[in-house]
């Protein structure tokens, strides 16, 4: 039904974080004036959050980029989309000649569309000819894609946002729902209020421990001691499913072999979790009848984050509890389209559907498609461009809707890096700390502009569609990375976003069955078959590897990069909060700044009261690697001997403080673990007299 209120409604799907709502964008005179929940959506069944709901007038802030610009004795100024262009396809050419195409480099965005990633892979490795294409999934979820395919073979979640609706159990570690993912926190929460067993896991005391029936709270980095202490109780008290690991899974013997040496009593040294308690939650999850594993980025920014996914899939092995209703393991995807932006094979190892460059039936079936020879050698990751920038080696990079001198860690490095280029071009809707770095910024659409699709945290590709349209003279990222590319020497030929999903179709199994017709409203679970049969439960009577097998992964606990010491003896652990979303770009131009106008630092009672810090001071935050001030805030909410902030403002520059410890098998970068020295900026106070019980 039509609103009189408004000039157009349009469903499109959120931008925001993984959960993929969907929505219903109300515009009115080349504005969007309110949004709404799509009341069918299948992950938000008619809820949003106040990102999604409010969050929205970026799209037409002052400071938006609306003209290409071109950096000239170090100042910007306004150019022509002619001139841009031109520069751009100069100076790759240029590079490229001097210096080979592995001297270039590409960031796809995990912002952006499937159809927009699969393009600039397209660009990086056709027009272009190198695998140096990378994106943000890098420094989030690579451990969870790399674990869930050693272990089961896909690198998806094994089921759907239903299926907690389902669950008897649940454990939840490392993640913030109710913050980071407030729609699948409301349905967490609202599980758990119906008699879901929930258990959180988390250093923090999180709300929804609040509404769980046991909250577990590890130091920082002991996650993995944690998931074998679970195993080691799930075992010696006969609750796994002997028959599901005979016949489904294989290497159970010497994961069993190691578990043994996880008892309760041993995992309580290590982590600080009572023995009772781990105990408690094993029983919890083995005994119910249906229960799911949810974690979050507290999981993968580790060292060993990657092996403490497989430790999760060993759990879910143990107890059969995968391939079935209720039971499904979960990763809460931090970006709208970071599950569909690896998927699509911006990744310098793989092209869709996770196939190596190096397999020569795939390297084969793109070459045909895009008639030009293809590398089979693999490209660097994310940190090892920065590494070869500041080598000299990498000589340019193309970066597209990221903001890596914000967001990524070791960020002296990186900016080191980006000024060590001869040439870079950087393509977003606002001027970020990363474009101060730039030759060449061009204005790029936001996702109510842009047509495309997403894939959400449960595999679910959703539409996108424009409300409104790009103001000024931005334009969509697909219309600038074909053009960029046809500018190489390279057309790509496609004149619709929807024509490069039909490519995409033709050359990646699991979106065999996709259309844009089929997607609908409430779009679809990948693998789809060619009939458009989905997916919403994988597993289901085998797993994809050879044989058919699950593998049981034998991993033991190793300590984390980063360990408190005399000279820094607090934990810094870093997350996200309600209000804000990654690096802040789009809520801190709108009404959220209101909700939250700057970031502090969480620090329990008793170390406040030991570093003689009150509640509101500013206080100094130090690291090996670097130093910010930020304002206190005592809370009991945080363990003792940790501290917590997040990293939405770029004034606060909280990456400063990360090092360059990296998860051991995808270079995700230790967010999660940095032990730091806080103290007051200003000459310590008096102390203050304690308050009497009650105040």
């Amino acid at each position: 039904m039509s609103d009189a209120r408004f000039d157009t409604t349009v469903t499109t799907t959120c931008g925001y974080c993984g959960v993929g709502c969907r929505l219903e964008a109300h515009a009115r005179g080349g504005r969007i004036a309110a949004i709404s929940p799509a009341l069918d959506g299948p992950a938000n069944l008619g809820h949003t959050c106040v990102k999604g709901r409010f969050a929205h007038q970026f799209t037409r802030s002052r400071d938006r980029l609306t003209a290409p610009l071109i950096k000239e004795n170090g100042e910007f100024r306004v150019a022509t989309w002619e001139e841009a262009i031109d520069r751009v396809a100069r100076e790759l050419l240029r590079i490229k000649a001097e210096h080979g195409p592995n001297a270039i480099a590409g960031l796809a965005s995990s912002r952006a569309t499937n159809e927009d990633c699969f393009v600039m892979s397209r660009l990086m490795r056709a027009a272009i000819g190198t695998n140096n294409i990378d994106n943000c999934s890098r420094v989030c979820h690579s451990p969870t894609s790399y674990a869930l395919r050693k272990a089961f073979g896909l690198s998806g979640a094994t089921g759907s946002f239903a299926d907690i609706d389902r669950a008897d159990a649940a454990i939840l570690i490392g993640a913030n729902p109710t913050a980071a993912h407030p729609v699948a926190g409301a349905r967490i929460k609202q599980a758990a209020l119906r008699g879901m067993q929930l258990v959180v896991i988390d250093p923090r005391r999180i709300e929804l421990a609040d509404y769980g029936v046991l909250h577990l709270a590890p130091r920082p980095g002991t996650n993995a001691a944690v998931m074998l202490g679970l195993a080691h109780v799930v075992q010696r008290d006969g609750l796994i499913d002997r028959a599901f690991i005979e016949t489904r899974t294989e290497g159970f013997e010497a994961a069993s072999a190691l578990i043994e040496d996880y008892t309760p009593a041993d995992v309580e040294r290590i982590s600080g979790v009572p023995a009772a308690d781990i105990e408690r939650a094993a029983h919890i999850y083995a005994e119910a009848g249906e229960a799911c594993l949810i974690w979050g980025l507290g999981v993968t920014e580790h060292k060993y984050g990657s092996e403490v996914v497989q430790l999760i899939c060993n759990l879910a092995l143990m107890t059969g509890k995968v391939g079935r209703p209720g039971s499904a393991l979960l990763p809460l995807r931090g970006q709208n389209n970071v599950q569909g932006s690896s998927d699509m094979g911006a990744l310098p190892d793989t092209y869709s559907d996770y196939r190596p460059v190096s397999d020569e039936a795939t390297a084969r079936a793109f070459e045909e498609a895009w008639g030009v020879p293809l590398s089979r050698e693999k490209g660097h990751t994310i940190p090892q461009m920065f590494d070869a920038a500041v080598a000299g080696d990498l000589k340019a990079m193309y970066i597209f809707g990221e903001d890596p001198a914000q967001t990524d860690p070791n960020t002296s490095h990186v900016i080191e890096a980006l000024e060590s280029l001869e040439f870079l071009v950087c393509q977003d809707i606002f001027e970020t700390e990363t474009t101060k770095h730039a030759d060449v910024i061009l204005p790029a659409a936001a996702f109510l502009e842009k047509q495309g699709t997403f894939t959400n945290a449960e595999r679910r590709v959703q539409l996108v569609m424009p409300a409104i349209d790009p103001p000024g003279g931005a334009k969509t990222d697909f219309e600038i990375l074909t053009t960029v590319s046809k500018a190489l020497g390279h057309d790509m030929g496609y004149e619709t976003p929807e024509d490069v999903l039909a490519e995409i179709a033709k050359l990646t199994p699991s979106f065999a069955g996709i259309t844009y017709e089929r997607l609908g409203r409430t779009g679809l679970q990948w693998p789809v078959a060619e009939d458009g049969t989905d997916s919403p439960i994988l597993y289901r009577e085998r797993f994809e590897l050879p044989g058919g097998k699950a593998r049981f992964a034998t991993l033991p606990y190793r300590p984390p990069g980063s360990e408190p010491s005399e000279e820094f003896p607090l934990i810094l652990v870093t997350g996200r909060r309600l209000e804000h979303y990654n690096a802040g770009t789009m809520t801190r131009r709108t009404a959220n700044l209101e909700l939250l106008p700057s970031e502090v630092l969480e620090i329990h009672p008793d170390d406040a009261e030991r570093l003689w810090i009150s509640d509101g001071d500013l206080v100094s935050v130090r690291s090996p690697y670097g130093r910010i001030e930020v304002e206190a805030r005592v809370t009991d909410r945080i363990e003792p001997g940790n501290v917590f902030t997040a990293f939405h403002f770029p004034e606060v520059r909280t990456n400063l403080l990360i090092g360059p410890s990296a998860d051991v098998n995808t270079s995700c970068p230790e967010y999660k673990v940095m032990a730091v020295d806080v103290r007051p900026v200003a000459e310590a106070p008096a102390r203050r007299p304690a308050l009497a019980a009650g105040d």
